[in-house]
């Protein structure tokens, strides 16, 4: 009978330390998160699985789905970029949108613009998204990718920010947004008072062209 009652104490208490394990698991398997820079050996970063500067689209679509828009957002007299759109892009419970970022010459943009499929206006009106060609997207898919963009559903505070990606090495204060600066993970993290979170990554080589704008 002590046995019995011996064994059941132990069942329970590891029923109830369970949910603890279990969350930890999930932790250690959760990949993707915004904050989950990595810096490799040759300065560059990997981060949502790609490598900037060294992955292809090509890449994005066996790491995150197929589950994207991939067309070319041009304003007129423009050549445009080359973009690829995650509209409901998740990890774990965060979720937002991803912007994917090529790095195309105006030569392929141009005709890629000339074989597009059909155009359709932006929200804004002062630019149009071309429905790239299926005959050209063996080409397209094999484009670098030199940037991210990410907008998280969720508001994001300082608080936030600081315990997740760290003390800034610099902060540049604009009118309704601070930016955090973070060149060694080549992050821009822009806090906006009356709109969404901006967070945009490229090659800690290039940072300094990215925030230029901000001085």
């Amino acid at each position: 009978m002590k046995i019995f009652f011996t064994v059941f104490a132990l069942l329970a208490v590891l029923l109830a330390a369970y949910p603890f394990f279990d969350a930890s698991k999930k932790t250690e398997r959760l990949m993707g998160l915004p904050w989950q820079i990595e810096i490799l050996q040759d300065g560059s970063t990997e981060v949502f699985g790609l490598r900037i500067g060294t992955s292809r689209l090509s890449d994005a679509i066996e790491k995150l789905g197929s589950d994207m828009e991939l067309a070319i957002v041009a304003a007129t007299d423009e050549a445009g970029s080359l973009e690829m759109y995650y509209g409901h892009y998740r990890a774990g419970l965060l979720s937002g949108k991803l912007v994917i970022q090529s790095d195309s010459n105006e030569i392929d943009l141009k005709r890629w613009r000339e074989n597009a499929l059909r155009f359709e206006y932006m929200e804004t009106g002062l630019a149009k998204k071309y429905i790239l060609s299926p005959d050209d997207l063996p080409q397209v898919l094999d484009e670098v990718i030199i940037g991210m963009t990410f907008l998280p559903a969720v508001n994001l505070d300082e608080e936030v920010i600081l315990a997740r990606f760290g003390e800034p090495e610099k902060r540049v204060q604009l009118p309704g947004v601070i930016h955090f600066l973070y060149p060694e993970k080549g992050l821009d993290l822009a806090l906006h008072v009356d709109s969404k979170e901006v967070l945009q990554y490229v090659k800690p080589q290039v940072f300094q062209q990215l925030v230029e704008p901000l001085q």
